[in-house]
């Protein structure tokens, strides 16, 4: 049955080109023939640099999501910097002086 099978598309007396004359059966079976040549060595290739695809998208979906994280974070971390500058009490915004003073003390002059 393989060998059938086979004879049925290689064999250019048994093929569907075999009316037509040696030279046209010659050119169509090398034209199938590189295609088909072009076809295997996608496959193969394909699954040789896969590992490759997919360790390099891999990567550039974990630093997507590592920046997306650090923007997040840094975001939190802007709010949580302005509500600590607010005085809880009145709402007004705490600072140093100068002197380095905490608010609301005078600092000494030498």
């Amino acid at each position: 049955m393989l060998r059938q099978m086979y004879d049925v598309v290689m064999d250019p007396n048994i093929n569907p080109f075999s009316g037509l004359p040696k030279m046209v059966r010659f050119q169509y079976m090398m034209i199938l023939s590189y295609m088909w040549s072009a076809v295997f060595t996608l496959w193969i290739g394909a699954y040789t640099v896969l590992g490759v695809s997919v360790v390099g998208h891999t990567a550039v979906l974990v630093a997507i999501f590592f920046t997306a994280d650090i923007f997040r974070s840094a975001r939190a971390e802007a709010r949580n910097h302005r509500d600590a500058m607010v005085r809880q009490s009145d709402g007004t915004v705490l600072y140093d002086d100068a002197w380095g003073a905490p608010d609301g003390q005078v600092a000494p002059r030498a």
